[in-house]
């Protein structure tokens, strides 16, 4: 639990920030920055990345537009570990939030009736004070910052208005949209100004206000929506086209497949889930008009990506990921690997394509360079400025790793991957056990080839295992209470009897007659 603290250096970076104030004030070449950061949305819930059912046309044009990185990854496979990563450019088992911020850790873990052989490990429950965080950075680069939507860094006190953010709409400490995403919603930072409003387009407006506010400064805006995180809600005229279009493709006899703990979802006709991620496209799409009206387009940076991979097992069950295995809180790609688009206009990058792989952790240097404010490596130790692959330019191999020392409510397992190259491996907390993947053979994680290159298998763990003693990693420990017979009911009952209420429900969605309640989950709703 022991936080390295960058106090001295934070001392010195402000210094020398306020000693050269009139040298960043903000220059109209200096380009506006947009960040669009989506909860749970899979690599595959796009129409541009493969989905033939879901319809994203204004995420499209961004990956159309700019700069799409095929190996891009989330920081965790769960959010706040992730956002974290994002806003401080360091892996989760170096900053040490390596759980949702709320999930129960140590001997708490047992009050969930799971029966697992380990305790999770215990975890930092809000962003520390002690990083720069990337708003930070780009207000002291002079720029104006803005946040909107899902935080999920902390309680009250490590909310974006105390790492950087001069205006915060939206962000306190819930991971989900507490009273769904119509309003009335139930959220502080949020009013609730007309009834039945879309959570997704209020945000998007409220992010539009503010670049129009502020067209003629330097702006850093993220919108970071609370969709497509589960309750999934939309509404009846979005479900009836997506009902319609999934009926019209034919339907598969069946919606799942039994994976290690979990059932998980392996066709993508949800018709709730899809009109849920186009209202999220819409909003994108309110933002991106804003941007064109205002002549900002040409001056805008926009980068767009997810937190996790799509929800295939626990939560709302609401997405395949295949052929990418897993999905949000499993160990596998699917569990991990997510959109990754950066839009610079001002630039003309030499391929609209790269295969480098990279990570979440890459965006805080990637926009400084950009935007010609100093790097901090000493803050972002973890990340690499992207700008040079952008350029045309190569950035030499290097290894990514995740850790979680948990167990998650979607099926995977406690466990720390390395990824270097074309090789991956991960390590199994239970029983030690590692499995070996070739990402080019294998996209999909079929087979385990860690018998067949025992030499390499043996390389990355040992580079995996320094790495978690060098940063002093969380550990997952054993539970002297554990039960065996339970931990086998429990599992035999949810292949007997979840499976099957799964694919149920998922026919229940798609039946001519359904209907969540009189109002459409609030959609319905006027104002008196």
């Amino acid at each position: 639990m022991k936080q390295k603290t960058f106090l001295p250096f934070v001392f010195t970076f402000l210094l020398l920030i306020s000693c050269q104030e009139k040298t960043i004030v903000p220059e109209k070449k200096k380009p506006n920055v947009l960040f669009i950061l989506v909860d749970d949305l899979g690599l595959h819930d796009l129409s541009y990345t493969g989905s033939t059912f879901y319809e994203t046309p204004n995420v499209d044009r961004i990956a159309k537009e700019g700069v799409v990185f095929t190996q891009g990854y989330a920081g965790s496979r769960v959010c706040s570990p992730s956002r974290a990563t994002i806003m401080t450019g360091k892996f989760t088992a170096r900053h040490k939030i390596t759980d949702w911020i709320g999930a129960k850790s140590g001997e708490a873990w047992r009050e969930t009736n799971r029966h697992d052989l380990l305790l999770p490990a215990d975890y930092v429950h809000e962003l520390p004070k002690e990083d720069i965080s990337m708003a930070e950075a780009m207000k002291a680069g002079g720029y104006k910052t803005f946040f909107a939507g899902k935080w999920h860094l902390g309680n009250e006190g490590s909310y974006p208005e105390n790492h950087g953010f001069d205006i915060n709409i939206g962000g306190w400490d819930k991971g989900s949209p507490i009273g769904g995403y119509f309003s009335p919603w139930e959220n502080p930072k949020l009013e609730n100004k007309v009834d039945g409003e879309n959570l997704s387009m209020r945000l998007a407006k409220e992010t539009s206000d503010f670049i129009k506010k502020n067209k003629d400064s330097t702006f850093f805006a993220m919108l970071s929506f609370y969709a497509v995180h589960g309750p999934i809600q939309t509404t009846q005229e979005k479900w009836g086209k997506y009902r319609q279009k999934a009926i019209e493709a034919g339907l598969a006899d069946k919606g799942y497949a039994m994976e290690r703990n979990l059932p998980i979802r392996e066709v993508q006709d949800n018709p709730i889930y899809a009109g849920l991620v186009e209202s999220m496209d819409d909003a994108v799409g309110e933002v991106l008009r804003t941007l064109d009206e205002l002549g900002l387009d040409k001056n805008t940076i926009v980068v767009f990506t997810s937190d996790n991979g799509g929800v295939a097992s626990g939560d709302a069950f609401s997405t395949s990921n295949l052929p990418l295995r897993g999905g949000k809180g499993y160990q596998w790609e699917g569990g991990i690997r997510e959109p990754y688009f950066i839009k610079v206009p001002m630039m003309e990058s030499i391929t609209s394509k790269i295969e480098y792989p990279v990570t979440g952790a890459d965006f805080y240097p990637t926009l400084l360079d950009l935007a010609n404010i100093p790097v901090i490596p000493e803050q972002h130790i973890d990340g690499v400025s992207l700008k040079p692959l952008m350029e045309g330019k190569t950035l030499s191999e290097r290894p990514l790793y995740w850790h979680y020392p948990h167990y998650g409510n979607q099926g995977g397992d406690p466990s720390s991957i390395i990824r270097e190259g074309q090789w991956k491996l991960i390590h199994y907390w239970e029983d030690g056990s590692e499995e070996l993947y070739d990402l080019t053979s294998d996209p999909g994680e079929q087979s385990n080839v860690a018998k067949e290159n025992p030499e390499m298998a043996g390389q990355l763990s040992k580079k995996l295992m320094n790495w978690l003693t060098e940063v002093d990693a969380n550990m997952a420990e054993e539970d002297s209470d554990y039960n065996e017979v339970l931990d086998k009911q429990r599992h035999q009952t949810i292949v007997n009897e979840r499976w099957p209420q799964l694919e149920k429900q998922r026919l229940d969605f798609l039946s001519e007659d359904f209907k969540p309640n009189d109002d459409w989950w609030g959609s319905k709703l006027t104002k008196d």
